[in-house]
This record gives C-alpha cells, sequence and structure tokens, in this order.
C-alpha cells in the first residue's frame, strides 16, 4: 500500500515537471522577439545636423550626396538648397514603402525643432496611420512611393511665426506622382514654408 502511494507521488512529481518544463518552453516560443538590426548612419552633414540612415532608398541616398555637395561651398546657394531639402523632404514624407512603422516619419531632418513633435503626431494621426510594421520583413501591405518631383515656384517673402519674423523666409510649390497609378489620388502638390533657423533653413509649415 505504501509502495503504491509512493509511486504515485513520484509519478505526480514527474507530470508536474513535464508540465513546467513544456510551459517554459511554449513561453519562451511566444514572448522571444528576435533581434532589430539597429539601423547605421553612413553619411552625415555634421554642420546642419543632416543625417542618411542605411535603410534609404537608392534614389533618396542621391539627393543626399547632391545636398552634402551644396553645403560643402564656400558659399552655399540658399536657392539650390532650399530646392533640394523640398524634394528630399517631399521624397522622405510622402513615399510610405520604405518606412517600418507608422512612427518612422519622412522628412524629419528638414523640420523645425520647435514644432517637430507636434508634425510627428499629426503624421501618426493622419497620412502614417495605416502603415503596418514591417520590422521584420514580412509585410505584404502594398504602399506609396513618390517619382517625378518638380519645383514648380521658389518664393522670398515675410513669415511670423510665434513672436518671431523671417523677411525672407522660403515659400516652395511642389508637385509629384507615384510610381503606381494605384495611388493617383493620394495628395500630389504642397507649398513647403522655410525659415532661416541659424545657418539651417528649416521647415515650419506644410500647406496643402
Amino acid at each position: 500500500m505504501k509502495l503504491k502511494k509512493k509511486v504515485k507521488r513520484v509519478l505526480l512529481v514527474l507530470f508536474i515537471i513535464l508540465i513546467g518544463v513544456a510551459g517554459y518552453f511554449i513561453y519562451q516560443q511566444f514572448n522571444t522577439k528576435e533581434e532589430v538590426k539597429e539601423t547605421k548612419v553612413i553619411n552625415e552633414i555634421e554642420k546642419y545636423g543632416y543625417k542618411l540612415k542605411e535603410n534609404k532608398p537608392t534614389t533618396y541616398k542621391e539627393m543626399f550626396k547632391e545636398l552634402k555637395k551644396i553645403l560643402s561651398e564656400s558659399e552655399v546657394d540658399e536657392e539650390k538648397y532650399v530646392r533640394k531639402i523640398s524634394e528630399m523632404f517631399i521624397y522622405d514624407f510622402y513615399s510610405l514603402k520604405d518606412k517600418t512603422a507608422k512612427t518612422d516619419i519622412g522628412g524629419v531632418d528638414f523640420v523645425y525643432e520647435l514644432i517637430r513633435e507636434n508634425f510627428l503626431q499629426n503624421a501618426q494621426d493622419t497620412y502614417y496611420k495605416y502603415i503596418e510594421n514591417n520590422i521584420y520583413n514580412n509585410r505584404k501591405q502594398s504602399l506609396p512611393v513618390v517619382t517625378n518631383i518638380e519645383i514648380e515656384n521658389v518664393e522670398q517673402k515675410e513669415y511670423e511665426y510665434g513672436e518671431e519674423k523671417d523677411d525672407k523666409a522660403y515659400f516652395v510649390k511642389v508637385n509629384w506622382s507615384y510610381t503606381d497609378d494605384a495611388f493617383s489620388s493620394y495628395q500630389k502638390e504642397a507649398e513647403l514654408v522655410f525659415i532661416h533657423d541659424d545657418i539651417k533653413l528649416s521647415l515650419v509649415e506644410l500647406q496643402k
């Protein structure tokens, strides 16, 4: 009788151990996340704080090289500068295919620091709202890519922001298209307003 009780106890202990081990492996399977590779900065314009990350499309990388050349001149041509960052902003902000999530907002390098937080939140709540997560490169969602960016007009005039004023702010009218006709109903024109921010030109307004 005692022997049977001991056997039952041993079996019970073994059963509990097996349940514990199985539970541990199930937990590990469902809760262990793949390591996400950190995106490296592969080029930089330190004086202006612009950075180029390795995951950017080839088109944007070429634009960045062109911007770096413009800003490396002994005397920077401001109109060339504002035209190039307008192109870069439109391409990076409105192209969604290369974005990993709705929090991966394009064009942020060019946005005026004091309005950046509000800009990011608005983007997440609107244009970037329905982007599916693609951290592990398994997204099937079809997303737009900008092409054929055209600077229609560049004009300098007064712009007031808060208690400050820039007498020679840049107003840049831009239009563009998308590589896929499926996105032909998406926004295709805008006016960008850039102010002088120390040596930089910073985006303060995106007028649709």
